[in-house]
């Protein structure tokens, strides 16, 4: 398998619907379309690793500065890899292609916010030389 990583494009939004849901998001193309589009305006290209066919993994980035940090802080924000494209590579692939990113973009530091119940997600984060070093606690603002 040829597996490529580059910039996500508009043209990819069908194809990471389903990536997006296999995390318990709800979304359609369109939806995709306009995040992109707004991504876009503070030059953070989204990732996505493909093959000749179709998209088969996605990984999101963000860059932001914290006033108790000297540089910038990257996040990867969404991290799928399609089920039966797993255990090829993919997924770390696309962790390095990030990882070079938000080094060039200034980051001293990288997080990784992953659901609690990604059990096997967080193995891999671990697996790869990240730690767990906090929790996260949101709340829906009306």
């Amino acid at each position: 398998m040829n597996v490529k990583i580059r910039n996500a494009a508009a043209d990819d939004a069908e194809q990471l619907v389903p990536l997006i849901e296999m995390l318990g998001h709800s979304i359609d193309a369109a939806g995709v379309c306009e995040r992109l589009a707004c991504l876009d305006d503070t030059d953070i290209p989204q990732i996505v690793a493909v093959d000749d066919r179709r998209v088969l993994g996605l990984c999101g980035l963000h860059v932001m500065t914290a006033i108790h940090r000297a540089r910038k802080v990257g996040r990867i924000t969404i991290l799928a890899v399609l089920e039966d494209c797993r255990g090829r590579g993919i997924g770390r692939s696309l962790i390095e292609a990030a990882e070079m990113r938000l080094r060039q973009r200034g980051c001293q530091l990288l997080e990784v916010t992953s659901n609690d119940r990604l059990v096997n997600a967080h193995g891999f984060y671990l697996h790869l030389g990240y730690e767990q070093t906090s929790k996260r606690f949101a709340k829906a603002l009306a």
